[in-house]
């Protein structure tokens, strides 16, 4: 949001449509904005959503990644909803292809460009649903407000420099519309953990505590079948704490001083992976040996 703070009116007051009955007044890095109004409680059957100042940025694809500032209001009474002092602190990574999680929030979105600030107003169905967000003091009837500010878009796959691998490492096929294949060498898997950039990105090196944002797909060493990824239907980018131990020690430890743009090729043993019980559904034994292949998106 621009420094200084600005009244934006969705529109004039004789519009009927709800969203044009919501004042914003525009935060900077140092406020969260707030919004009046003009009669509440505020209701919609179906997202609505006004841009008050257009940005002159790309426009929003329907499969972009997006970073966004975000801030959401009650509509019974325009109170915030866990607002963070600085609203620019904490920017939220959204996948508009992901019409299953808050789809209110991407439909909101979408079809805006790069820069620009909106507000939109989401019935129930499209966010927390009949069950609410008791957390947030959200019930299952109530309406949300929703102030967003497009930053940018962040990319899909890594960007950079190819790295030629090692021929002893398994070969990888990064597909677009699906998963990616390996060809795995025949012969036993390394004793340690191998990490290989196969593209290398011009951003900055991955931190521990960063939160990363990424895309992945794992495989099992002893025959290439593929067990997880998100490049599967249906599925969107991962986000996690690096060393935080939200995953398995092999990503803290090798996507730790990669850089943010990069293509990771990481040859997992056991004591690195799932360990000696292997994985919870029996897919990953306890001798298993994983190959993983990582888009590192974004880190913060």
């Amino acid at each position: 949001m621009s420094a200084s703070a600005l009244v934006l009116a969705a529109c004039g007051s004789d519009s009927d449509s709800p969203v044009d009955q919501i004042e914003v007044t525009s935060g900077s890095q140092e406020k969260a904005p707030t919004i009046s109004i003009e009669e509440t409680p505020l209701t919609t059957t179906e997202t609505e959503s006004k841009v008050l100042t257009e940005g002159d940025g790309a426009e929003l694809a329907d499969d972009d990644i997006v970073q966004v500032d975000l801030a959401m209001f009650n509509a019974k009474d325009g109170k915030a909803i866990e607002n963070s002092e600085t609203y620019t602190a904490e920017p939220t990574m959204l996948d508009l292809s992901n019409q299953e999680m808050l789809p209110g929030l991407s439909k909101a979105i979408r079809g805006t460009t790069v820069g620009s600030e909106g507000v939109a107003i989401i019935p129930p169905k499209d966010l927390f649903g009949e069950e609410g967000m008791s957390d947030l003091g959200i019930s299952g009837t109530d309406n949300v407000v929703l102030v967003f500010d497009v930053r940018r878009v962040i990319p899909a796959k890594a960007e950079g420099e190819k790295v030629a691998p090692d021929s002893d490492l398994p070969k990888v096929t990064w597909k677009e519309d699906g998963p990616a294949s390996f060809d795995i060498p025949d012969e036993e898997a390394p004793d340690e953990l191998v990490v290989e950039p196969l593209i290398k990105g011009e951003g900055d090196k991955v931190e521990s505590g960063q939160t990363v944002y990424v895309t992945y797909t794992g495989a099992l060493w002893r025959n290439g079948e593929v067990f997880d990824s998100t490049q599967q239907e249906g599925r969107g980018p991962f986000t996690f704490e690096v060393g935080a131990e939200q995953v398995i020690t092999a990503w803290d430890e090798g996507l730790e001083g990669q850089t943010v743009g990069s293509r990771v090729l990481l040859v997992v043993p056991p004591e690195d992976g799932y360990g000696e019980e292997g994985s919870p559904d029996g897919s990953i034994k306890g001798d298993d040996t994983l190959v993983f292949v990582v888009d590192i998106l974004d880190a913060s």
